[in-house]
């Protein structure tokens, strides 16, 4: 998969988890042709790294099919999203469907939705 512009990226999370500002490096862009793991590192309003917010993102292609994966490095054993055609929330030990964390879960799915919708315009 062709790295994204991490603008796009950037000023998506900017935009959906305001007031924090975000950054975006490259994980892994090396494992599958069709996968891209990068993380957002998250600053406060006066530049300060607040890497407790950060988060970890993973773009996948499954047939024509953009989805990603949004989970907190910071926290491994909080629910992370799933976002395909619709957001499901995973347990990150079994992989079983569980309740949203509350919290700014909403926020999260919006930017799901937003970066899949930028990233994938055809679909």
């Amino acid at each position: 998969m062709p790295f994204p512009d991490p603008s796009v990226i950037a000023t998506a999370a900017d935009l959906c988890l305001r007031p924090w500002r975000h950054g975006v490096v490259v994980l892994d862009d090396s494992a599958l042709p069709d996968e891209l793991c990068l993380r957002l590192e998250c600053r406060d309003g006066d530049g300060s790294r607040q890497p407790g917010r950060d988060l970890e993102l993973e773009l996948y292609r499954s047939g024509r099919d953009l989805h990603l994966m949004l989970s907190w490095p910071s926290e491994p054993e909080a629910p992370m999203l799933w976002q395909g055609r619709h957001p499901v929330w995973m347990d990150p030990q079994s992989g079983q469907r569980c309740s949203s964390p509350g919290g700014e879960s909403d926020a999260l799915e919006a930017l799901a939705r937003r970066l899949r919708a930028l990233l994938n315009p055809s679909g």
